[in-house]
């Protein structure tokens, strides 16, 4: 949205408390419809029972297309507006109620501003900038004049016209307004280097006091409230497959980007092919695709069996762990295998040790099920045996939730299911502590769903109050996480 129009509806609000509403002697009445400031924020109301023509009059009147009002209204779909910053404050079966605090007055014009206030999880003071479940970026340039990235630093390189008296460079990791950086003039444009750790960021250029995107640069990311932003990445791992230099086009194919083909593209290089990625912590398999022939890294010795009776290449970011399973030194072979390579039972080997099988394999942040597999036998992270349906154990790296669950003392089995985990009824079970019972968890930035299964039976959070509507009539409790 350009600045002008963001003027316009900001300054469409604060006419807006003569709108229509229509209210009768029992009170809240079935047309009612409203867009006014309350409380130092901008409100609407509307009834459910809105016809639809009427509610496509309001939305085209007040500019709204891009809250999704509509969907919300018919599947409780929240999503486009919390991505914008909109709270709803109440949502039952005659009305809903959704506010957003204004823009002072003194910055409505600072489009720094705008970002800082978005506040959705967007951007923060802590850098790199949220992936948004990738877990692998690379930089695509129109040209070497954008940034040049050389060990741990980049130059940023822009252009700008003669009479320019001031650059400034903005991000995610200057925390936009509060410390954007001074670029240094040179014959050819401005400059600035920087030292960052690898990760994702956003940034943008500042000519004196005019914010514009990087125009050398393809990658760009809208933040929901109007404006767009210029991303690169700073590389934690070199792709490069030596000769090969007939071939017209080498691409990398592997677990980080679905194994999709054709879409990764490595760079031509004097000796060969090459690509700087970021790749996120996790173990990662691939293979390269010289035109049509697929082939293993020649120049990385680590690799994992297929299930086409061939190998793919390996590569980890991150600190591994150690899976230990004691006992069972009677088994000829045993593999280690889980949510987080498919349930591959044959990939990842173990080894004999004096108290049984172990093996290091690196994990990111998140939750996983596994098992080891032992002479065609599942069995759990315990050593027992375990049929193939039911769900592994449960291994959580860097939790940053607990949820809980008062009172139910009775119970004899009690879950947290969501969508999370593909709202599997008997995965994440819960422990009992006290008169409570808990689990913790990582979960992704956001929005999530979930409900609590007691003995087969499914409710909502009563320790909640947020909930939406699901397609059974029977509701969901809603949790975010945000920085």
């Amino acid at each position: 949205m350009e600045m002008s129009a963001c003027i316009k509806k900001i300054s469409r609000c604060f006419v807006l408390c003569c709108a229509l509403v229509l209210w009768n002697a029992d009170g809240f009445a079935q047309l009612a419809k409203k867009y006014s400031i309350s409380k130092g924020a901008m409100q609407i109301v509307l009834s459910k029972e809105l016809k639809e023509t009427e509610l496509d009059a309001f939305i085209k009147q007040y500019d709204l297309s891009d809250l999704a009002l509509k969907k919300f209204i018919k599947t409780n779909f929240e999503d486009s507006l919390k991505s914008q910053g909109w709270k709803v404050e109440v949502n039952n079966k005659e009305m809903i109620v959704i506010t957003k605090p204004l823009f002072s007055a003194e910055t409505i014009n600072d489009p720094a501003e705008r970002i800082t206030f978005a506040g959705i999880g967007n951007f923060s003071s802590n850098y790199p900038a949220p992936m948004n479940n990738q877990v692998f970026g690379f930089n695509v340039l129109r040209s070497n004049r954008s940034f040049v990235i050389k060990d741990s630093t980049i130059t940023f390189r822009v252009r700008a016209d003669k009479n320019t008296r001031q650059m400034l460079l903005a991000g995610n990791f200057t925390n936009w307004y509060e410390h954007n950086i001074p670029m240094k003039r040179t014959d050819s444009g401005w400059v600035v280097t920087l030292s960052l750790p690898p990760g994702k960021y956003l940034y943008k250029y500042i000519a004196d006091g005019n914010w514009f995107t990087d125009p050398e640069n393809v990658l760009a990311e809208n933040d929901g409230e109007g404006n767009t932003n210029s991303v690169f990445y700073m590389p934690n791992t070199n792709f490069r497959l030596d000769g090969f230099t007939n071939a017209k086009r080498v691409f990398i194919s592997g677990s980080f980007n679905e194994w999709k083909e054709n879409k990764t593209r490595l760079n031509k290089t004097a000796s060969g092919w090459e690509l700087d990625v970021y790749l996120m912590p996790g173990t990662y398999t691939y293979r390269y695709l010289a035109d049509k022939n697929w082939m293993i890294d020649p120049g990385n010795s680590r690799k994992l069996p297929n299930e086409f009776g061939e190998y793919n290449s390996v590569v980890s970011v991150g600190k591994p762990m150690l899976f230990k399973l004691s006992g069972h030194q009677d088994a000829k072979n045993v593999f280690l295998a889980g949510s987080f390579n498919k349930w591959r039972n044959f990939e990842i080997v173990m080894s004999r040790t004096d108290s049984g099988w172990q093996v290091p394999y690196t994990l990111g942040e998140g939750n996983y099920e596994f098992k080891y597999f032992a002479d065609g036998q599942w069995l759990d992270g315990e050593g027992r045996p375990s049929k193939p349906n039911l769900p592994g154990s449960i291994l959580v790296t860097n939790a940053n939730y607990t949820f809980r669950l008062k009172n139910f003392q009775e119970a004899k089995n009690v879950f947290v299911a969501g969508d999370f985990n593909g709202w599997s009824p008997n995965g994440y079970r819960m422990r009992k502590e006290g008169d409570e019972w808990v689990i913790s968890l990582h979960l992704a930035k956001g929005k999530h769903l979930y409900k609590f299964v007691i003995d087969d039976k499914w409710i909502k959070d009563p320790g909640n109050e947020l909930w939406e509507e699901n397609e059974y009539g029977t509701g969901n409790s809603v949790m975010w996480i945000g920085n």
